[in-house]
């Protein structure tokens, strides 16, 4: 089905596509996983969309993308949803190179207005006056800066631009700030008082039912006739259709397979698993907190992927969910620790580099001991490119005054977040993947990490391999497999930053090939260092270097992922091979 086949369809076969679309996405999602809650709020308002505007040839653009499964469906790619979010399938985000629908590549948060008001200016710039450029951005991204810099340009212009906020109340997690309280008063009267959205020249309409189709089809035809930037509030409800996804939100936000019939979790099996990452980290640091009160845990909008959410329960004064604002959520802990406190600030790598100016310029210039928990940090599976925590390595490794952890497993992040709160004159950034780990008996007692010292976890006698992070247990499995296991030596070096010197000078004067694996970006990244670190000691040693390589990674399961990548085990088993022989 395409757009121009849904304007052919009656009000009474509209509402029955509309359930039609809810139970497709269910059964799909239900057994191929993928973001669920959103789209399922979203069923109405986009067929309203599509059924009014000429689209493609007028502009829409999705904000972050997680509730554009029903526009996919509606814009020819019904037929490869099953692909959604696979190797090689459609991406779980708008994508520019999928379709001519998707004006925009999204995945990180408010970047809608800014974009379709940069469309609108440009159909201006062209003579085209007819054309309609519409932003859906949801309540807790238009709480972020860019989505008011976006605003507050869009006001002064007379652009062909709507935005429709959709106003469910919650982001992944629930919606935080004062602009939620705003926009919950807005629900509750007909005409809020001294609106803000009129305050900055919007046409302001609303709030209305994005799940009456009928009144969301009347609303947006009335729009369409009226000329210049416009904003269309519409309450709707995430997860609608399927009641556990509208009684737990937050879960149902991308909940894993369940049963499609019933709409319930599937069981996990009682076996005792590994703790993931997250829970290390949240749990880690409800402990330190409790010994330590000058513990400060910050998060913009990820209290339940961060895991901060143990310590907002039980520490909630010194816990804060910042909402969708990573720049702020860095400066804020920047001012809480020029005052003797010691936050950690925890963002996955793909949302710190939103944040760029404010780690050079109010953290590290500064010398502020901010701690950085970069969640996410590597290849992350089906989210894609947008999400992949790849980059950190390299735009932090160029950053004076900053130091660079990557703990091998659990015990190690828990040791380096100890030793950070025990006073560090500099910031640190630890970096550490999405999901589970290897080791059960994770709750070890603490330990004091040297920092800037590397450590030795086999001997070798032919090579050696350096290696930072969890990506040490392919490098473990990938020796072990080896032809001569024995000629290879591996080192976990843990500091990207500082460089353990005096490690690297026994290596290099041991070891005439020495190899560097990391997830993370070859170019500029771990590898390069040790690159830059031989061309200033004028050694002349063979260095290879394994990682990712020079191109954006597309979705896949993480697996696939380090395979396409050549860090996976039998890939690293191959090239440790042919450097043996």
């Amino acid at each position: 089905m395409y757009p121009e086949d849904l304007r052919q369809l009656n009000k009474d076969q509209l509402i029955i596509l509309a359930q039609e679309l809810r139970e497709f996405v269910i059964n799909i999602v239900a057994t191929k996983e993928g973001h669920l809650g959103a789209s399922l709020g979203v069923v109405e308002l986009t067929i309203g969309i599509h059924y009014v505007f000429d689209t493609p040839k007028d502009l829409l653009v999705w904000d972050v993308g997680h509730q554009a499964y029903i526009h996919k469906i509606l814009t020819g790619r019904k037929d490869v949803f099953h692909t959604n979010r696979q190797k090689n399938g459609i991406s779980g985000f708008p994508k520019r190179d999928e379709s001519d629908y998707d004006t925009f590549g999204v995945g990180h948060s408010s970047t809608s207005i800014s974009a379709a008001l940069g469309m609108a200016i440009a159909s201006k710039l062209k003579g085209d006056h007819n054309k309609n450029h519409i932003a859906v951005i949801g309540d807790a991204s238009v709480a972020s800066g860019m989505a008011f810099e976006g605003l507050n340009h869009a006001g002064v212009t007379d652009s062909n631009l709507l935005v429709i906020l959709n106003d469910n109340a919650i982001g992944i997690d629930h919606s935080v700030g004062a602009l939620k309280q705003y926009l919950t008063n807005a629900k509750q009267e007909s005409h809020i008082q001294d609106n803000i959205f009129e305050a900055l020249n919007f046409n302001y309409s609303g709030p209305i039912d994005g799940h009456n189709l009928e009144e969301i089809i009347s609303e947006l035809k009335r729009l369409k006739t009226i000329k210049g930037p416009k904003l269309l509030h519409v309450i709707t409800t995430k997860g609608k259709g399927l009641k556990q996804a509208e009684d737990n939100q937050v879960v149902y936000h991308a909940p894993g397979k369940f049963n499609a019939d019933t709409g319930d979790l599937h069981e996990e099996i009682s076996t005792i698993l590994p703790p993931k990452f997250q829970d290390v980290f949240g749990h880690t640091l409800v402990e330190l907190a409790k010994r330590n009160n000058k513990i400060i845990g910050i998060t913009p909008a990820m209290p339940t992927g961060s895991s901060l959410k143990y310590m907002m329960e039980e520490i909630p004064d010194r816990a804060f969910d910042v909402g969708i604002a990573e720049q702020h959520a860095v400066t804020f802990a920047a001012g809480l620790a020029t005052q003797g406190f010691i936050p950690y600030c925890n963002i996955y790598s793909t949302f710190l580099q939103r944040a760029y100016d404010q780690v050079i310029h109010d953290v590290a210039l500064q010398k502020l001991p901010v701690i950085f928990c970069l969640d996410r940090a590597g290849l992350v599976g089906e989210d894609g490119a947008t999400h992949h925590g790849v980059f950190d390595i390299a735009y932090l490794r160029c950053i004076p005054n900053l130091i660079m952890f990557a703990p091998r497993n659990e015990i190690e992040l828990r040791n380096i977040m100890y030793t950070a709160q025990l006073g560090l004159n500099l910031p640190i950034a630890i970096r550490y993947p999405r999901g589970r780990g290897q080791i059960t008996n994770w709750k070890q007692p603490f330990e004091k990490i040297e920092i800037g010292k590397g450590v030795k976890l086999k001997d070798g006698n032919k090579i050696a391999v350096l290696s930072i992070g969890s990506i040490i247990i392919n490098v473990k499995d990938a020796i072990n497999k080896s032809n001569d296991s024995n000629g290879i030596a591996h080192y976990d070096m843990r500091f990207i930053k500082p460089l353990d010197v005096t490690l690297l000078n026994s290596i290099f004067n041991m070891y005439d090939t020495i190899i560097t694996v990391e997830e993370g970006t070859i170019n500029g990244g771990f590898g390069s260092a040790i690159l830059e670190f031989a061309a200033l000691n004028k050694y002349k040693n063979s260095i290879k270097i394994f990682g990712i390589q020079d191109t954006f990674i597309d979705q896949g399961t993480v697996r696939n992922l380090q395979k396409s990548c050549g860090i996976d085990v039998e890939s690293l088993t191959q090239s440790f091979n042919s450097l043996l022989s």
